[in-house]
């Protein structure tokens, strides 16, 4: 076959450091709108974004040309460097070292889209660090509890 054909959709999680409740309302939505501009710099899409102060939900299309370690890095290093520039009272943000990539299947993007729509209702339950925990287990992801956590 001479060409190559993917559908590399992701749902990505990642706290910001410590997980400080720093995404806040002042600049939530235009962030949204910033990580969706570096996604489509390097011919990926956004496809819903959402989280809680403390956290992020992404579901991204990423580019067969870029490896999702290199996706995660550009849009964490720009959209902070973003914040600190646009929001210099807010150059505390930072995001934590981590994160978390988990595929998704085509028949499933509206399920993802509607959880990650719905963060405020599933924290009313559980706490960020117990959802990413459900993650890895749903996902079989091994992990050692001690280094999960900054």
């Amino acid at each position: 076959m001479p060409s190559s054909y993917t559908c590399l959709r992701y749902h990505l999680i990642w706290s910001t450091k410590h997980r400080e409740p720093l995404i806040v309302d002042e600049f939530r939505d235009r962030l949204f709108e910033y990580i969706g501009g570096i996604l489509r710099g390097h011919g990926g899409t956004l496809l819903a974004a959402g989280g809680m102060p403390d956290h992020v939900h992404l579901l991204a299309d990423v580019s067969k040309q870029q490896a999702i370690a290199d996706a995660v890095r550009d849009i964490k290093a720009n959209s902070s460097g973003w914040i600190h520039e646009t929001f210099p009272h807010h150059r505390s943000f930072a995001w934590q070292t981590g994160y978390g990539a988990f595929t998704v299947s085509y028949s499933n993007v509206e399920t993802v889209k509607r959880y990650i729509a719905n963060q405020a209702e599933h924290h009313r339950a559980r706490t960020f660090q117990e959802e990413f925990v459900e993650f890895l287990r749903k996902h079989e992801v091994e992990y050692e509890e001690k280094y999960l956590w900054e």
